[in-house]
């Protein structure tokens, strides 16, 4: 299994209407190979303030068990050497099959991000995989080059590449960002 790019995305929604549709689209994209979510949280603040967390992920439990051995050996390479990435490998599998999955994100992990959060509202932090990058990152590599940045462009940013207009560029942002209250 080759590990793609891996990315983090917290979304925020605003009086949330969860119909299954993001996780629809997930898995979608994961069924077509084109990403993988290693882990998510799904965290739902009422209107009081409580708060529910859930664990999401499309992994397949052998697929998990692989990529918590992966995960385990660069750990305890970075530990030990050869023979940390042996043990490491074999411990990783071990919590992979124990825990369900591999679960990088620990409740603790989001509070920072979803301590800000309004009542009433949800976020969710996608630990995603670009599986569809892999190819593409390997010819760069081939190539002997190398990722100097990434990010997402804003759609303002596309009018002045004449790929949108300005109607058109306010309402993908207005899209992008409809439960903002920023």
């Amino acid at each position: 299994m080759a590990i793609g790019p891996i990315q983090l995305i917290v979304l925020g929604f605003t009086h949330p209407d969860f119909r299954g549709e993001v996780i629809a689209e997930l898995e979608k994209l994961r069924r077509s190979g084109t990403v993988r979510v290693i882990d998510a949280i799904a965290v739902h603040k009422d209107p009081k303030g409580a708060i529910a967390v859930e664990h999401l992920s499309t992994l397949a439990p052998e697929e998990a068990v692989e990529l918590g051995s992966k995960i385990g050996a660069l750990i305890g390479l970075g530990a030990a050497g050869r023979e940390g990435a042996e043990e490491g490998m074999a411990r990783g599998a071990e919590s992979a099959r124990e825990k369900g999955g591999v679960h990088p994100f620990s409740d603790a992990d989001a509070w920072d991000v979803l301590a800000e959060i309004p009542d009433d509202s949800a976020a969710a932090l996608l630990l995603i995989e670009h599986h569809w990058a892999v190819p593409l990152r390997d010819a760069v590599a081939r190539a002997k080059g190398f990722r100097i940045s990434d990010g997402f462009i804003s759609p303002f940013d596309l009018i002045a590449l004449g790929m949108v207009s300005a109607e058109e560029a306010q309402q993908l942002h207005d899209l992008e960002t409809a439960g903002s209250t920023r």
